[in-house]
């Protein structure tokens, strides 16, 4: 018989689980609440999200009791969960606060502190309030202002019990395509202003936490991006440059000025290059000042990395120069293996748990091994309690991210699964499940049920052992 083996996490690793306020609250017009991109959009076109929309979703504005209780059960360190703009600020701006929305958060709060548990707060997560989108949103530069405003509220209102905060869960969907929300599908353009402003209104944030807050709450601000994996789909030079081209637009466009002050010089080359060919006046992509430079750099306290899957990278020829886009910029076509093991529910969710290893590896050896806190990672399936393509997936990446810690030396200090419930899975709507505890949609009291990864996730963190894959 072989021999079991366990591996053991480091005594000071955090566990924790992740949600997020459109897909889960609910209460999408109640108490005072304004419109964000999301009601806004659901309601207006429905047809683009399988008909269906956060208004109610998981019912957690009135559930949010027994969703603590849930966390707790599973007995982990901390609750990650964002706080809807809109429902602190209705309008999006720091003149009308929304003392109801306030109340509710402090709710939450205060239910998972009296528990022993931590909250992780992350302050936006892709529901911007209405009124700014429609002053450009993210491609506006006041909106690095506007969340300053936004953020010295949260800090004020939840500092003294909050101390972890996310600034940002960065995304540029809907910024370069429109099959999501807000729909600008402006590529090579709106995306670099979205990723330039989002640095810049996390750096401005951070440092006033350090300024304003730090020596009376003793927090931590980080910042939270995607931790796609990209690899070369054969050994080829060409291949492999383009590879080393994908990771510096996909992952070093938002990682490099963090660490380093300015985005990656081949990501700056490329998109000069184009720009011209394309017959712009100056390149697409926003420059920092040397002052901003110094300004972004280091200011992390640490990096939040979701992590799902990987992509495959070949070269491509020149696009032509008629059509603007990042892909073009980066001339690298991003693709997977149809072969490889995959979610049924979601199409670009593939198993590669090696992926998670070589991404923390590459980011500690290319950004100076940050500390990092897995702030996602998770699996869909199409429902059902007994979900062991969960668990099998959840037990896989945890030990290539446990093996990352302790044979690579990557500062991974935490890890959260995705998510506590099934919920809205954005342009999915309720047809892709990636919680550990099961939602009833059709009952309008949204029953939870634990499915069997909730049980298995409780043994790991009780027991803060795995079984070596």
């Amino acid at each position: 018989m072989d021999e079991i083996k366990l591996k053991s996490f480091p005594k000071d690793f955090i566990f924790g689980v992740s949600t997020s306020a459109y897909q889960i609250e609910g209460g999408y017009d109640a108490d005072g609440k304004g419109e964000n991109i999301w009601d806004h959009y659901t309601n207006k076109y429905p047809k683009l999200f399988k008909n269906a929309n956060g208004n109610i979703a998981c019912d957690s504005y009135t559930k949010f009791r027994e969703d603590v209780a849930l966390v707790d059960d599973l007995g982990v360190d901390f609750y990650r969960f964002s706080v809807s703009w809109s429902r602190i600020l209705p309008n999006g701006h720091c003149n009308v606060i929304n003392e109801k929305g306030i109340q509710y958060y402090n709710n939450i709060i205060d239910a998972l502190t009296d528990k022993g548990i931590q909250p992780m707060i992350t302050m936006f997560h892709w529901d911007l309030p209405m009124p700014l989108q429609r002053l450009g949103g993210w491609t506006n530069p006041l909106i690095v202002q506007w969340f300053k405003d936004y953020a010295r509220i949260l800090f004020s209102r939840f500092g003294d019990r909050v101390k972890l905060w996310v600034t940002v869960n960065k995304s540029e969907t809907g910024y370069c395509d429109d099959g999501f929300p807000p729909f600008i599908n402006q590529p090579g353009i709106a995306d670099y202003l979205l990723n330039h402003h989002t640095l810049l209104a996390h750096a401005e944030t951070y440092h006033m936490y350090k300024e304003e807050f730090l020596a009376k709450q003793h927090g931590n601000v980080g910042v939270v991006l995607d931790g796609r994996w990209y690899t070369a789909g054969s050994k080829s030079e060409a291949n492999l440059r383009a590879t080393e081209r994908a990771r510096a637009f996909e992952v070093g466009l938002f990682l490099n000025p963090l660490c380093r002050g300015d985005y990656p010089l081949v990501v700056k080359q490329r998109v000069a290059y184009r720009s011209n060919e394309e017959g712009y006046s100056k390149s697409r992509l926003p420059e920092f000042s040397e002052k901003e430079m110094e300004f972004i750099k280091g200011s992390f306290d640490f990096i939040g990395l979701n992590v799902y899957t990987t992509m495959l990278v070949k070269n491509i020829d020149e696009p032509d120069f008629s059509l603007t886009s990042a892909e073009h910029d980066m001339k690298a076509k991003v693709y997977q293996d149809a072969k490889w093991e995959s979610s049924e529910a979601v199409h670009w969710l593939k198993v590669t748990p090696d992926g998670a290893r070589n991404l923390l590896k590459w980011v500690k050896d290319s950004y100076g091994n940050p500390e990092i806190i897995i702030t996602e990672n998770g699996f869909a399936d199409s429902g059902g309690i007994e979900d062991v393509k969960r668990i099998d997936y959840l037990q896989r990446y945890l030990c290539a991210i446990l093996d990352a810690i302790l044979i690579d030396g990557v500062r991974v200090k935490g890890y959260s699964a995705w998510s506590l419930l099934d919920n809205f899975e954005w342009t999915y709507g309720y047809s892709a499940k990636f919680g550990l505890i099961h939602v009833d949609f059709t009952d309008p009291n949204r029953k939870r049920t634990a499915k069997k990864s909730a049980e298995w996730y409780k043994n790991l963190t009780r027991d803060r052992m795995i079984l070596e894959g």
